[in-house]
């Protein structure tokens, strides 16, 4: 993630969320998803994180935290991932600068858009229409009522339009479920968010001075 420090991007409900991930942080992780050795979002990993772009417009309110849940289609669950809510068609945005590795139409997670950003993996669901398509050997994301055409393979920008917020897959409202990889294991995008809030507030102080 290295290469792409230099960007800095507008998130205005990062905010709201240092609340959110302040409470959650003294939660433990579960065995099975606890970034080991090299845990990524820690205080000395903090000053790289202003390159990174906040994942919804027309933010509403975070709906569903990442950890062990009642799931709404029964049971108690661990849920791999933080659910923003927004308005049904605000515009998703890539977090990170990476490669798109899936597209996908056809499970759980709804039509959605995996990003691959080197040791990061970041995972978009429930976006808008099943408009997943194959061409001449491609694999496309298309929408065309949103000026979308993602194709796998390709590179994208963070805070490039992917997708829109919609109610694909097994959701009961209009939200995006993001879920983030490091390393293969699954990380709080909660954490991450408040890193984010963390190293836009000091380089804005850094600024000002």
């Amino acid at each position: 993630m290295n290469r792409h420090l230099s960007r800095v991007q507008k998130s205005w409900p990062l905010l709201v969320l240092a609340a959110l991930a302040s409470m959650m942080m003294g939660r433990p992780f579960p065995e099975s998803v606890r970034a080991q050795e090299n845990d990524p979002v820690t205080e000395e990993a903090r000053s790289p994180w202003q390159g990174g772009s906040f994942p919804v417009e027309d933010f509403v309110a975070y709906t569903s935290p990442f950890g062990y849940r009642q799931h709404p289609y029964g049971g108690y669950r661990f849920h791999y991932g933080l659910d923003i809510a927004a308005p049904s068609g605000s515009y998703i945005r890539a977090w990170w600068d990476g490669q798109v590795v899936e597209v996908t139409d056809d499970t759980a997670c709804g039509t959605s858009v995996v990003i691959e950003s080197e040791q990061w993996l970041h995972i978009y669901c429930h976006m808008q229409g099943h408009r997943v398509i194959e061409s001449d050997g491609d694999r496309w994301f298309v929408d065309p009522e949103g000026g979308l055409k993602i194709r796998q393979g390709d590179w994208v920008a963070a805070g490039q339009p992917i997708g829109r917020v919609g109610l694909t897959g097994r959701t009961t409202g209009p939200h995006l479920h993001w879920g983030l990889k490091y390393q293969g294991t699954w990380v709080d995008p909660a954490r991450v968010l408040q890193a984010m809030v963390a190293a836009q507030n000091q380089a804005s102080l850094r600024q000002a001075q």
